[in-house]
C-alpha cells in the first residue's frame, strides 16, 4: 500500500538514524525531498552487505525507480555533489536527470566560505564545533543577498556581476581581518561555470515539480539533516547549524505548503548523541561514553568525529515531539542497549534548587542542570533478531512503553540493527 506524504525529522541532535528510516520509507512514496543543511551532514544505510553515506543526496536514490529531490532550502557544494553523483555511478546507479532534481533557487557553497567558515572559528572563544564546510557563512549570504544560487552558475553574466560584488567585500575581510590571500576572480568564475554546465541537466524548478507532483496524487516524504536542537531558532543555540531543521523548515526549503505535508514522524536513537560543542545534561562518563560509541559505532558519517553519548533525555524529545507536531516515533539503535545491567531516562533537570520539567532554553541552566533519572532494568538478550513487538524481551518492551507515556507519542518503528531488514514495525 503506498504512503501518504510525510516528513521526518530528528528529534535530538541530529544522527538519529534518520538515513535507514528514509530508506525504509522510501519505497511506499513516489518523491524523496531534502529540506534544509548542506554536506556538514551524512545518512548511513546499509543494504546487504553494502555501506552507502550520502551528504546531500537523498538516500532513496538507491531505489532506482523513485525520485529525488534537493530542495531550495538546502545549500549545495557542486564540487561534493557532483563527487557524490560520480560515486554512485560507480556503484551501479544510473543518476539521471529524470531521478535526480536540484532546485534553481539552492545555494551555492563558495570557495571563500569555507574558509571563512575555518577562520571564523578560529578567533572564536566560544567553539561551535563547526565542520568546517561553509555551510554557515554559505547561509549568511543568502540572508543577506548577497548568495550565488543554482541557476546563476548557468548564466554567465549574472555569476560575473555576483561574484565580483562578492570578492570586492570578501577579499577585503580576508586581507584586513584575517590576514589572510587575496581570491582570484577568474579562477573562481571558470570553476563555477563549469560545474554549472555539468549540472544543468538536474537544475529546475523543484518547487513546481512537487506541487504538480502531489497535485497528480504522487507522495512524498521530506527528509532534512541535523536535528531538532541544532536547528537555528529551537536548538542549544549558538551551538546549533545555521538552518531550519525542525518540521517549519520544509515549506520554506522545498516551497511546499503545509496542508501538503501530510504526517511527522520523529527519529530518535534509543538513547542520546551529540557531535560538537555546546550543552548535553545527560552525558555519560568517559568509561560508559566509550562502551557506547563503541557498540553503537558512534563516529559522524560526514566528519568521522567522536559522537559524545549519553542517556535518553526526554526533556529534550518531549519538547522536540512539540514543535515538529510529530504523530509518530521511530526509536532507532535499541540493540545498542542489549545487555546493560539497567537503564536511565531522563525525566527533568535540577539548577539552584530549581525543577525543570520543560525544557530551558536558557545556556547556563542547560550547561549546568542535574538530570533527574528514572532507572529501569535492562535486557541481557539480543534484540537484533526481534521483528515483531512480541519479539522484543520484556524489560525492552518496559523501556519503550515507558518513553511511550513521557512523550506523549505512538513509538512505531524500532530499529534493532544498522540493515535494511533489522526493523519492527508496528
Amino acid at each position: 500500500m503506498k504512503q501518504g506524504n510525510l516528513a521526518v525529522v530528528g528529534a535530538q541532535w541530529g544522527d538519529e538514524g534518520k538515513g535507514k528510516l528514509i530508506d525504509i520509507l522510501s519505497e511506499k512514496v513516489d518523491i524523496t525531498v531534502r529540506y534544509q543543511g548542506g554536506n556538514n551532514a551524512g545518512h548511513t544505510v546499509i543494504v546487504g552487505e553494502k555501506e552507502y553515506v550520502f551528504h546531500l543526496i537523498p538516500s532513496a536514490i538507491l531505489r532506482p525507480s523513485k525520485v529525488c529531490v534537493i530542495g531550495n532550502g538546502v545549500v549545495i557544494d557542486p564540487k561534493a555533489l557532483l563527487e557524490e553523483i560520480a560515486g554512485l555511478k560507480k556503484r551501479g546507479l544510473p543518476m539521471s536527470a529524470k531521478q535526480l532534481k536540484i532546485s534553481a533557487n539552492a545555494h551555492v557553497v563558495m570557495p571563500y566560505h569555507r574558509v571563512m567558515d575555518q577562520l571564523r572559528e578560529g578567533k572564536r572563544s566560544q567553539k561551535i564545533g563547526t565542520t568546517g564546510r561553509g555551510i554557515g557563512p554559505c547561509y549568511s549570504d543568502k540572508v543577506g543577498r548577497m548568495g550565488v544560487r543554482m541557476i546563476d552558475l548557468l548564466n554567465p553574466a549574472v555569476l560575473k556581476a555576483k561574484l565580483n560584488d562578492n570578492l570586492n567585500e570578501k577579499n577585503d575581510i580576508f586581507v584586513k581581518v584575517y590576514g589572510f590571500k587575496n581570491y582570484d576572480f577568474s579562477v573562481i568564475y571558470k570553476e563555477y561555470l563549469a560545474y554549472g554546465r555539468r549540472l544543468k541537466p538536474y537544475i529546475c524548478d523543484t518547487a513546481l515539480f512537487v506541487n504538480d507532483a502531489i497535485d497528480r496524487g504522487k507522495s512524498v516524504l521530506f527528509e532534512g539533516a541535523q536535528g531538532t536542537f541544532l536547528d537555528i531558532d529551537f536548538g542549544t543555540y549558538p551551538f546549533v547549524t545555521s538552518s531550519n531543521a525542525t518540521i517549519g523548515g520544509v515549506c520554506a526549503g522545498t516551497g511546499v505548503p503545509p496542508a501538503k505535508i501530510g504526517k511527522v514522524v520523529a527519529a530518535v536513537k534509543a538513547y542520546t548523541t551529540r557531535v560538537g560543542e555546546g550543552p548535553f545534561p545527560t552525558e555519560f562518563d568517559t568509561k560508559m561514553d566509550d562502551l557506547i560509541r563503541s557498540k553503537g559505532c558512534e563516529f559522524g558519517a560526514t566528519t568521522g568525529r567522536p559522537r559524545r553519548c549519553g542517556w535518553f533525555d526526554s526533556v529534550l524529545v518531549r519538547y522536540a515531539v512539540a514543535v515538529n507536531g510529530a504523530k509518530e516515533l521511530a526509536i532507532m539503535k535499541l540493540d545498542v542497549l542489549d545487555g546493560l545491567p539497567e537503564l536511565k531516562i531522563a525525566t527533568a533537570y535540577r539548577y539552584k534548587g530549581k525543577l525543570y520539567k520543560d525544557y530551558p532554553h536558557d545556556l547556563d541552566v542547560l550547561s549546568r542542570a542535574v538530570p533527574v533519572y528514572e532507572t529501569l532494568p535492562g535486557w541481557r538478550s539480543d534484540t537484533r533478531k526481534a521483528r515483531t513487538w512480541k519479539d522484543l524481551p520484556a524489560n525492552a518492551r518496559r523501556y519503550l512503553a515507558r518513553l511511550e507515556t513521557l512523550l506523549k507519542v505512538r513509538i512505531k518503528y524500532i530499529s534493532v540493527g544498522s540493515k535494511r531488514d533489522e526493523i519492527i514495525v508496528r
